[in-house]
């Protein structure tokens, strides 16, 4: 039994009151997001608007949380970095590490840095608004988020973007589901 099974499980088993609560739950999972969420809901017998709501909510908290832990992660490397300094060989202090701008490699693997790459030429090309609605399509959008408070954009920019799209991706395919379920019947 996979994960979207257990959570469809769930909500065929619990109260009614407690199934929004199941489908937010799904919506914090990777790779399930608002959009499975929702969709497990609907065809769970949730009311579609509910079932779209608690997912995006579910969806949207979790992605918040890992956006703040992560830019408070890379400030505090940021802050690190910048407190180093460097030292010569009798011990004298030289300079700061952010007045000589030295990169420290951080040692990362070939397949690593091609991804990182990737992410850039996207995040060069179609923009933070562009990466956080079309980021959905190839990851899920808490690696997403995640990655762009890593490289240092700003916290309320990457929420705004990132709400816009969960929003957009969970109605979009909530309202497919709906669709084909109310034709299917």
């Amino acid at each position: 039994m996979n994960l979207i099974d257990t959570f469809q499980n769930l909500v065929a088993h619990v109260p009614e009151l407690v199934q929004p609560l199941i489908v937010a739950l799904a919506g914090a999972v990777p790779f399930i997001e608002g959009e499975g969420a929702a969709t497990i809901g609907i065809l769970g017998g949730i009311p579609p608007v509910i079932a779209a709501i608690a997912a995006i909510v579910g969806n949207f908290v979790c992605v918040a949380l890992l956006v703040l832990l992560s830019a408070k992660a890379r400030d505090a490397v940021v802050n690190r970095q910048r407190a180093k300094v460097l030292v010569d060989v009798e011990g004298r202090v030289v300079a700061d590490a952010a007045d000589t701008g030295i990169q420290v490699e951080t040692g990362d693997s070939e397949r690593k840095a091609a991804r990182k790459q990737k992410f850039q030429r996207a995040l060069t090309r179609y923009g933070v608004p562009g990466v956080c609605l079309l980021g959905p399509l190839l990851l899920p959008t808490h690696f997403t988020a995640t990655m762009l408070a890593a490289i240092g954009i700003g916290r309320g920019r990457i929420l705004i973007w990132q709400a816009v799209a969960i929003v957009g991706w969970t109605t979009a395919l909530a309202l497919l589901v709906t669709g084909i379920e109310h034709f299917a019947v």
